[in-house]
C-alpha cells in the first residue's frame, strides 16, 4: 500500500450514518433534474457548482431542492440504486443503514404532491435487491422523523413503520433541528417502534447541549446516537455511553458544516474514544458537504493518530455496531481481516 489514503479507499466498510436524498451526488441530481426542469440545473458543471458547500443555509437550500426532485416511485427507485452504485463502487462499502424520510415523499400534507407509502416502500426495497445482487452491497434502511414538523410527522412515519414496513427496516430515527424540537414529546412513538423490533437510533447533542442526549437515552431509548458531539461536556454521560456501550456516530465535516464544531483539532472524537465510548465514523450527507466516507476516515485517522490496523479497527467497530444480520457481520469482517492481512503481505 502507498499510503494511508490508498489503504483506506480498497478498506472494506460498513456505513451507519448516511441520509437517502442527501446522498445523491450532482450526477443523480443532474437525472432527476433533467426529469423535471425547473428550478435545479441538469448541467452537471452549473450542478457541481449549485453543490459547493458554502454554509449550513446553502446546504439546507441544496437538500430541499433535491427532495422536491423525488417526485416518483421511480424517482426513488433511481436515486437509491445509484446512491448504492457509488457508495460500492467508489467507498468500498460492503454494508450501509440509509436513513429514509418517507414523510417527505408521501407528503400526506399536501394533496398536490407526493406518492403512495405502498409505492415508495416498493422502490426502496426493489433497489435495494437490484443493488445487493449488482454490487454486492447490502442496504438496510432507517425511518426517519423529520422533527421540525412535530407530532404530524411523527404519527404518520410511525405507520410507515408500523403497518407499511419494507422488508430491510431496521431502526426508528429523529432528524431535523434538535432546537425547539424536545425529544420526549416522541416517546410514544420511539416505544411502539421498538416493541415492533427496531432499533431507536435519534439524532442528539450536535447543536444542542448533553441533555439531548440524556433525553434520548432516557425517552427514546436510544442505543446508538446521531451525532452527540456535545456529549462531551458531560463527564457522567460520558461513562454512561461507555457503560452501557451506547455507540456516537460521529460524522466530523458534517459537524464542521453545522458549526457544531469550529474547527477539526476542537473535534471531541479523541475524547470520546478515551472515555471507552464505542464510535463510528460516517459521512451524513456527503456530497452536500463536500466529503466522502473515505475522506472521513482519513480525518479521523488524523485526529487519532491512527496506524491502518487502527483505521481497520474503526471499519470492524462500524460492523459490529450494526444491525447487519450475523452472517453479513461475519462475512464483511472476515473480508477486513483479509484485506488488511493482504496490505501487509505487500507492504
Amino acid at each position: 500500500m502507498s499510503s494511508l489514503g490508498d489503504f483506506i479507499a480498497g478498506l472494506p466498510k460498513a456505513e451507519l450514518h448516511v441520509h437517502h436524498v442527501g446522498s445523491a451526488s450532482p450526477r443523480i441530481v443532474s437525472e432527476l433534474a433533467a426529469r423535471h426542469p425547473g428550478t435545479v440545473p441538469a448541467d452537471l458543471d452549473e450542478l457541481r457548482e449549485f453543490f459547493e458547500f458554502r454554509d449550513f443555509a446553502h446546504f439546507i437550500e441544496v437538500y430541499l431542492a433535491v427532495v422536491d426532485l423525488v417526485r416518483t416511485p421511480d424517482d426513488v427507485r433511481m436515486l437509491t440504486y445509484e446512491v448504492a452504485r457509488e457508495m460500492a463502487t467508489s467507498q468500498s462499502l460492503r454494508y450501509a443503514e440509509l436513513t429514509c424520510t418517507p414523510y417527505t415523499s408521501v407528503r400526506p400534507d399536501r394533496d398536490d404532491l407526493g406518492m403512495p407509502i405502498e409505492a415508495y416502500t416498493e422502490a426502496l426495497e426493489d433497489a435495494r435487491v437490484a443493488a445487493e445482487r449488482d454490487f454486492g452491497l447490502v442496504l438496510r434502511w432507517i425511518y426517519d422523523i423529520p422533527g421540525e414538523s412535530g407530532i404530524p410527522a411523527a404519527d404518520a412515519t410511525l405507520t410507515y413503520a408500523l403497518d407499511h414496513a419494507p422488508e430491510a427496516l431496521v431502526g426508528f430515527g429523529l432528524g431535523g433541528p434538535e432546537i425547539g424540537v424536545p425529544r420526549p414529546q416522541f416517546q410514544p412513538h420511539f416505544d411502539a417502534a421498538r416493541a415492533a423490533g427496531l432499533h431507536a437510533v435519534p439524532h442528539a447533542g450536535e447543536t444542542t447541549g448533553p441533555e439531548t442526549v440524556w433525553d434520548a437515552i432516557r425517552h427514546l431509548g436510544a442505543v446508538r446516537i446521531g451525532h452527540g458531539t456535545s456529549s462531551a461536556a458531560d463527564p457522567e454521560l460520558l461513562a454512561h455511553l461507555a457503560a452501557e456501550q451506547i455507540t456516537l456516530e460521529v460524522c466530523p465535516s458534517s459537524n464542521i458544516a453545522t458549526r457544531a464544531i469550529a474547527t477539526l483539532s476542537d473535534h471531541p472524537l479523541v475524547e470520546f474514544v478515551r472515555a471507552g465510548v464505542p464510535v463510528t465514523i460516517n459521512s451524513d450527507d456527503p456530497p452536500m458537504f463536500g466529503t466522502t466516507l473515505n475522506a472521513e476516515y482519513a480525518i479521523a485517522a488524523d485526529l487519532l493518530s491512527l496506524s491502518t490496523e487502527g483505521v481497520a479497527d474503526l471499519a470492524r467497530g462500524a460492523v459490529r455496531a450494526s444491525f447487519a444480520p450475523p452472517d453479513v457481520q461475519s462475512r464483511i469482517l472476515g473480508e477486513i481481516d483479509a484485506y488488511v492481512s493482504e496490505a501487509y503481505d505487500a507492504g
